[in-house]
């Protein structure tokens, strides 16, 4: 994703391929909003806003980070799915051959449920760095806050939906039960996104 336009990387999202798919588009979500993040922190620096000058920059530092990692997650993404494909694709001819076969298939499902679930974590990040704006950004980039905050949800819910694919399919309770633990987190991240969002336009209507 990082070396292609945005409008060859949709083309190829919207092409008959096993990659890029909805993981990939939930970190280019996750991407849009902390970018969003990134703008808003930037254009609160010197003049009047020399008070929190340091503070922005470093918003602005932690946002440009959590893009670049965004957009390795897309590939982590792929490069998993990848893996679940090869993987269903073991042979199954043998009794021998079906239990590699499934053995490889348990461990590319729990690989496969952790880009999504890094792209949570980072999404969820970035609505706290865009919680942090509504207030203290500056006013006439404010609705911009609120589009990171509505990226960032939608990064999410597309993270929970591609976790809980996985696993559906996982055998380790243990490990299950610990992406849904995780589930319950982004699901409350989600609806800081909606309060941010919400605090932004009751600003708007004044």
């Amino acid at each position: 994703m990082k070396d292609s336009t945005i409008g060859s990387w949709l083309a190829e999202l919207g092409d008959r391929t096993p990659t890029p798919g909805g993981g990939g588009a939930a970190a280019l979500l996750a991407a849009t909003g902390a970018a969003l993040v990134g703008m808003v922190s930037a254009y609160t620096t010197g003049g009047k806003w020399a008070d929190r000058e340091d503070a922005m920059r470093a918003v602005k530092a932690e946002a440009d980070e959590l893009r670049a990692t965004a957009l390795d997650l897309a590939a982590a993404d792929a490069e998993a799915f990848a893996t679940v494909g090869m993987a269903y694709g073991l042979p199954r001819e043998s009794d021998e051959d079906k239990a590699v076969r499934r053995e490889a298939i348990q461990s590319a499902l729990v690989g496969a449920a952790q880009p999504p679930a890094e792209v949570g974590r980072l999404a969820a990040r970035v609505v706290e760095l865009a919680d942090g704006l509504v207030e203290r950004g500056n006013p006439n980039v404010v609705s911009d806050v609120a589009v990171a905050a509505s990226s960032a949800a939608a990064a999410l819910e597309a993270a929970i939906v591609n976790i809980e694919i996985n696993a559906a399919a996982i055998k380790d309770e243990a490990y299950v039960a610990q992406l849904r633990g995780q589930v319950e987190e982004l699901t409350a991240a989600i609806e800081r996104a909606r309060g941010v969002v919400a605090r932004v336009r009751e600003g708007l209507r004044g």
